[in-house]
């Protein structure tokens, strides 16, 4: 971590994005996709996390039902559509395309006001003095967005990134919500180290924010890419915007 850094506690350098079903149950035979998502240097660890999965399936996961977990088998890995790992081989084909972690740089954005709707596609859970929020006023977004960004490009990035943090905290409390459909969702998850299920709630669902939200694309693309507030290793904190 760079000298001086605010980060007391670095975020995890990876995500984990589970399948995007509301299956909770598989059945035998039945395959699965997920997505993981390494940030900066750590993307030299992937032979590691191959492993770990590969092995993690032949130990088992879950609950023990019978006196057994749930096993399962790494067939292959994919970037971007290249098969770079199966289980045939086993042999990891090298890629040298890896996005580099940055915000993007901001292009000509309106100025005047519009509206965009914000999906919460996993849980979201934020803390807003010192409280777990259920509604998401823009300007707690942004707050998030903002602590996101600084903590990952501080550990796995170039470093701070040059942001008007007072500014756009101060003129997002300008931007409503127009509508908004959101629901607290407690995602359930077996915790093998205590031997017992956890609940990981959180607001899911959409929300309609209307005003000058233009200069703060660049941090939602980001934000879009990386997930957001608490356990977001576990896939939580997942959204997507639109422009309406």
């Amino acid at each position: 971590m760079p000298k001086g850094s605010r980060i007391v506690s670095p975020p995890h350098p990876f995500v984990i994005e589970p399948p995007m079903t509301t299956e909770t149950e598989f059945r035998k035979g039945v395959s699965f996709d997920f997505n993981l998502l390494l940030f900066g240097e750590f993307n030299n660890t992937l032979p590691y996390f191959i492993y770990a999965f590969d092995q993690m399936g032949k130990i088992g996961i879950g609950k023990k039902i019978s006196g057994k977990r749930a096993q399962f088998a790494l067939r292959e890995v994919r970037h971007k559509e290249q098969i770079i790992y199966s289980d045939v081989d086993q042999k990891l084909n090298a890629t040298d395309s890896i996005e580099k972690l940055s915000i993007p740089a901001a292009t000509d954005y309106p100025e005047s006001g519009f509206r965009l709707r914000l999906i919460l596609e996993t849980p979201l859970r934020l803390k807003f003095e010192n409280r777990l929020k259920a509604d998401l006023p823009f300007h707690v977004f942004v707050r998030a967005m903002l602590r996101r960004a600084s903590s990952l490009l501080n550990c796995y990035g170039e470093g701070e990134p040059p942001l008007d943090y007072r500014g756009l905290v101060k003129r997002a409390e300008a931007v409503q919500v127009v509508d908004t459909n959101l629901n607290w969702f407690d995602w359930k998850r077996y915790s093998h180290r205590q031997d017992k299920s956890m609940l990981m709630g959180g607001m899911i669902g959409p929300v309609i924010f209307e005003g000058k939200i233009g200069e703060y694309l660049p941090l939602i693309e980001f934000c879009s890419k990386v997930h957001l507030g608490k356990q977001t290793s576990f896939g939580l904190g997942k959204i997507k915007a639109e422009r309406i």
